[in-house]
């Protein structure tokens, strides 16, 4: 008997991280039903980190946001530990159609707003992954009473489009931070600013157009220049949503897939294994540079502990040694068929995972 450790991230678009660990361990257990099969879904701070979050840490409590959405909420962890998720509430996937210039990260400050109002809340936990704007986090940091206004000092409005009006920044009204400060979790390292920013790197998945992406740009960069704040690795993340809140807000940027094992206790999880598989919806070569595939890598490498990856596809190598790397869109025949029926696919993923050990 062994025992399997099955911690993916969610494979965006079509399958949370709990619906693909639930698949594959329904695969593996067909062909070695003796086996133990833990699963800990997990993410990097994008979409899906919330639902991991409470899959790892039962004791986590939901706090609801009405007044934002019938489906919004935080966590309530150690019962002074607020984790608010971007993706939930702003997100690319909740979108009807892509606006790259319009899209923006109001009602994230307003989910934010509610857990830094909370008296139990000490300290913040900022998941900023699967960002649908690139607004810098203005409309975020609108929601927490600062104000952006233009050449005659009315405010501006919402989106991308907007930044480079913005003349003056009031914080007279502005929220203060809880006493324990606020962490960005982010799954890129991007600075804000350039041909790896904000811009240039996510704004085309976001819908941008060339001429949009050089708007995006200015607008970003006209921000930077009046608020005058370091451009670091990882200030590029949801938008510039990290860049916003760091300066102006005060927050600190770390890597979410780090600080989210910490949280789910992941490290304990690998050490007691015999092999751990993980995945996403497309392994590249981002996948490695901070997010969850990679983590879990150096993790499992560190523990001495054997991998192997189910994947929806592959567009770059495949670190080894491993025990085997499967894609649905080959079982599937096509990564179409793979994104409608995942559940399917992701069930014979885990019998032939099981049968490779």
């Amino acid at each position: 008997m062994s025992r399997i450790l099955i911690a993916p991230d969610s494979f965006k678009g079509s399958a949370t991280s709990i619906e693909v660990a639930e698949a594959i361990a329904k695969g593996w257990k067909s062909v070695r039903p003796d086996d133990e099969v833990v699963q800990i879904p997990f993410a990097d701070g994008g979409e899906g980190t919330l639902l991991a979050v409470e899959s790892a840490r039962p004791d986590a409590v939901r706090n609801y946001c009405l007044e934002v959405s019938p489906d919004a909420y935080w966590l309530l962890l150690d019962g002074t530990t607020a984790i608010v998720e971007l993706a939930q509430v702003s997100g690319l996937s909740l979108l009807p159609q892509l606006n790259p210039m319009g899209a923006h990260t109001f009602a994230f400050g307003q989910v934010l707003a509610i857990a830094a109002r909370d008296p139990r809340v000490e300290r913040i936990y900022c998941a900023l992954g699967g960002s649908a704007s690139t607004d810098a986090g203005v409309g975020a940091l609108m929601a927490l009473g600062f104000e952006f206004l233009d050449s005659a000092g009315q405010s501006i409005s919402l989106g991308g489009a907007q930044l480079s009006k913005i003349v003056s920044i009031s914080n007279n009204a502005a929220m203060l931070p809880p006493k324990g400060g606020v962490t960005l979790l982010v799954d890129v390292d991007s600075p804000l600013l350039g041909i790896h920013g904000a811009a240039s790197v996510f704004a085309p998945q976001k819908g941008a157009t060339q001429g949009e992406i050089v708007q995006l740009e200015l607008g970003l960069q006209s921000f930077s220049k009046l608020i005058d704040f370091d451009d670091s690795p990882g200030s590029g993340a949801a938008g510039g949503t990290a860049f916003g809140l760091s300066a102006l807000w005060g927050a600190i940027i770390e890597n979410g897939a780090t600080k989210i094992a910490q949280i789910c206790r992941l490290d304990d999880a690998i050490r007691a294994s015999d092999l751990v598989i993980t995945g996403e919806g497309r392994l590249d070569s981002q996948s490695f540079r901070g997010k969850v595939v990679g983590h879990i890598t150096e993790r499992a490498n560190a523990a001495g502990v054997q991998i192997a990856y189910c994947v929806g596809s592959i567009e770059g190598g495949v670190p080894t040694p491993n025990l085997a790397c499967i894609a649905l869109s080959e079982l599937a025949g096509s990564t179409k068929e793979a994104i409608e029926n995942p559940q399917r696919y992701l069930i014979e993923a885990g019998e032939k995972l099981a049968n490779f050990l």
